[in-house]
């Protein structure tokens, strides 16, 4: 079982296109859902190369899980170990385990990195000519992704029966499609997330992350 403490490492502050998209919201959604109480280590992009945070996450991501002293990395392997004790998250049943499984690697496997390309081209190349070199290319691998998501979803309300940590893990990778109208033009999709988002543990989750960041916004002027 997750211990008594619990200690969620995050970003001490990001840019405006990454408010609300940033791995630890996550963790952060997957607590929330299952009611573990935790604190927030907040840290910069200098401490994330420090020693000390690479000896618990060799690539100076975030979010790192601390449980009692013991520290876990990579949101997914984190919130399946969240989803693991709690039963409403994953069910135990072993058909529906297996397909919430599946699911829940498909958005990260499947479906995050192209979405990531887009994601990174759109918001990190500053120039323009290259930028119009390779968008078509990302964003048609997009584009059948989220025609196959689309397609599969149909009339479901979630990928498995009942909201699932598939559900979480597919609604935050499609939520970094924001900036696009992708979503708006497959109403399915769009439909889904709006749904998924709308879970109290969402909203406790997301103003848990928006918290921090306003708290630490730099001092224009």
């Amino acid at each position: 079982m997750l211990g008594s403490h619990i200690r969620v490492s995050a970003f001490r502050w990001v840019p405006d296109f990454a408010r609300g998209k940033v791995r630890d919201l996550r963790v952060r959604w997957a607590l929330e859902e299952a009611g573990l109480p935790y604190e927030t280590e907040a840290i910069d992009f200098v401490e994330k190369r420090s020693a000390t945070y690479l000896r618990r996450q060799p690539f100076g991501q975030v979010p790192v899980i601390e449980v009692d002293g013991e520290a876990m990395f990579e949101s997914g392997a984190i919130v399946l170990k969240i989803a693991e004790q709690y039963e409403p998250l994953l069910s135990r049943v072993p058909r529906r385990r297996d397909q919430t499984l599946s699911w829940l690697f498909a958005g990260l496997n499947s479906v995050e990195p192209p979405i990531m390309a887009l994601a990174e081209l759109d918001f990190f190349v500053e120039d323009e000519t290259v930028r119009a070199r390779h968008r078509e290319f990302v964003l048609g691998n997009v584009v059948d992704r989220l025609d196959d998501l689309a397609r599969v979803l149909g009339e479901r309300t979630y990928l498995v029966d009942e909201f699932s940590v598939a559900d979480l893990m597919m609604t935050t990778v499609l939520r970094i499609l924001d900036h696009t109208e992708l979503l708006v033009e497959r109403p399915a999709l769009d439909a889904y997330v709006r749904r998924c988002s709308e879970r109290p543990a969402f909203d406790r989750a997301l103003r848990a992350q928006l918290r921090v960041f306003d708290e630490n916004a730099p001092v224009s002027g």
